[in-house]
């Protein structure tokens, strides 16, 4: 398999005008775990396909991911990822903003290295993709102001803003390598279960993760009364705690860490924690079976061990 990360890194972006082109090498340059190109080369390399013909359909996935980050990031008011400032941090709001929008063009520009007799369809897959994404951070934020979201609302959104991803990279790459459609859409519903797992499992350490190792500050889901799959799980109990929580929630003036320590141990006394960890096992028992359709070869253990180490990971 290619090193992504030596191939990230060999990227030129010592280009005029810096302030456009520095916070994108900030951004490529501060680490993360490349999966969503993995997963192409992956798709690619399963079926037998020549991942260097994947390799532009790979770089785009990276950058347009990083781009979303980008934008999310403003959006939440973020100051940390990956254990560094969040580029409007360490520039401002209108750059971090107009770098976003050029790795998006930058993401597009890759794509065109693709070869012409493949081009149509990955641009379709593509722009499918990026129009759920942007679909499901729209509920994201909807859900911000509703207070009738339910669980099956919020999983449903997760799989656009998050697992849709992983599930079309890996499609995009067996397309790349001749797979059949029946075996696109193995990948396809592989992705979309490794990414399910691997959004509740973020879910998990926003709330219950160490910020040195999750590479982000903890709780923030917490004190944005984020819905997330602890909280809207929480609210469907009857008990007392399920009213603590409410107050919780009601409160706009209160002490950062004393509200977290307070809805852990909420969740702790509903055995929330207990609930996501059967969702995330229950996602990953079907990216396994589904594993097993694929071709019984070296690459199919490494995605095994992606999995395994996915399911248990604490950044």
């Amino acid at each position: 398999m290619i090193d992504f990360d030596a191939y990230i890194a060999k990227l030129d972006w010592k280009r005029e005008p810096h302030g456009l082109y520095e916070p994108i090498e900030y951004a490529l340059s501060s680490g993360g775990k490349r999966l969503r190109p993995m997963m192409v080369l992956y798709g690619c390399s399963l079926f037998g396909g020549d991942v260097q013909k994947a390799l532009p359909v790979a770089l785009a996935v990276e950058l347009f991911h990083n781009f979303t980050l980008l934008h999310d990031d403003i959006m939440d008011n973020a100051k940390i990822r990956r254990n560094k400032p969040t580029v409007h941090v360490r520039w401002n709001n209108a750059t971090a903003i107009l770098s976003g929008d050029q790795m998006n063009i930058e993401a597009y520009k890759a794509l065109e290295k693709v070869s012409e007799d493949k081009l149509g369809v990955i641009l379709r897959l593509f722009n499918t993709m990026t129009t759920q994404i942007c679909e499901g951070q729209q509920y994201d934020m909807d859900f911000e102001h509703s207070d009738s979201v339910t669980v099956e609302a919020y999983l449903d959104m997760i799989r656009l803003k998050t697992a849709v991803l992983f599930a079309v990279s890996l499609q995009m790459g067996g397309y790349m390598a001749d797979a059949s459609e029946q075996n696109q859409e193995i990948l396809y519903n592989l992705g979309l279960n490794i990414g399910m797992a691997y959004q509740l499992q973020d879910d998990y350490l926003d709330t219950y993760g160490d910020v040195k190792t999750f590479g982000k500050e903890i709780g923030g889901d917490i004190c944005e009364n984020k819905k997330t799959f602890l909280l809207l799980s929480a609210l469907q109990e009857t008990s007392a705690y399920t009213e603590e929580l409410q107050g919780w929630l009601k409160k706009t003036d209160f002490v950062r860490q004393e509200k977290i320590q307070a809805v852990r141990e909420i969740y702790d006394k509903l055995q929330i924690p207990e609930k996501i960890e059967k969702k995330i096992e229950e996602y990953t028992k079907k990216a396994f079976i589904l594993l097993q359709e694929c071709p019984q070869n070296e690459i199919q253990k490494n995605v095994y061990n992606l999995i395994v180490h996915l399911s248990k990971r604490e950044s």
